[in-house]
């Protein structure tokens, strides 16, 4: 496999595999509170600029399914800055400074840069979604990831408002029955082994 970099120019309307971890693989969260402000922020600061496909945080890190918006600069200083890649910069100081704060901690919160790649087929994007949220039962966080709070496997099957794209995941299953079965085997890494670290 040719070496990979983790440091692609974000395009526009592209899927991609987005993660990162707490510097020297510090914890990232620390409390209920800190996911739930995570989760805030991120659609603060995010949703003007991609879609959420799946996510799932980790104690020192997280993995995103995205896909990027139609790209609108309101100047033309911001037509130099990628608004992906400014928006996430944002929202990684915000929530670096506030859990600085809670931890009475100084310095980078993030490491840098936040890794992505590209995610071109629905084979890959299926496979790329149980690979998420089957991580915390790889990681041994938890016995049964079905019953993480903190991803979005079982938000895709409920039947209430989300700004996450729960319909368009369940039709690269089939269907909701196949989504639960596609869950409930081992995750293809074959078809994914370049868009993650294993």
């Amino acid at each position: 496999m040719p070496p990979r970099n983790f440091r692609i120019p974000i395009q526009e309307e592209k899927f991609y595999h987005i993660w990162n971890r707490g510097n020297n693989r510090e914890n990232l969260f620390y409390n209920n509170g800190n996911y739930e402000y995570f989760l805030r922020l991120y659609a603060e600061k995010l949703d003007d600029v991609l879609e959420t496909y799946a996510f799932c945080l980790l104690p020192n890190h997280f993995h995103l399914l995205v896909r990027t918006k139609l790209f609108r600069y309101h100047s033309q200083t911001a037509a130099n800055m990628n608004p992906v890649s400014n928006a996430f910069k944002n929202f990684f100081a915000a929530y670096s400074q506030a859990i600085n704060i809670q931890q009475k901690r100084t310095g980078s919160l993030f490491q840098k840069p936040f890794k992505r790649l590209e995610v071109k087929t629905t084979k890959q994007l299926a496979n790329l979604v149980h690979y998420i949220h089957i991580n915390p039962q790889k990681h041994g966080i938890c016995g049964d990831f079905r019953y993480y709070p903190w991803s979005s496997y079982e938000r895709m099957l409920k039947n209430k408002p989300s700004k996450l794209k729960k319909e368009e995941v369940v039709t690269w299953f089939g269907h909701s029955d196949n989504y639960l079965r596609y869950h409930a085997r081992d995750v293809d890494l074959d078809v994914i082994k370049y868009l993650i670290i294993e």
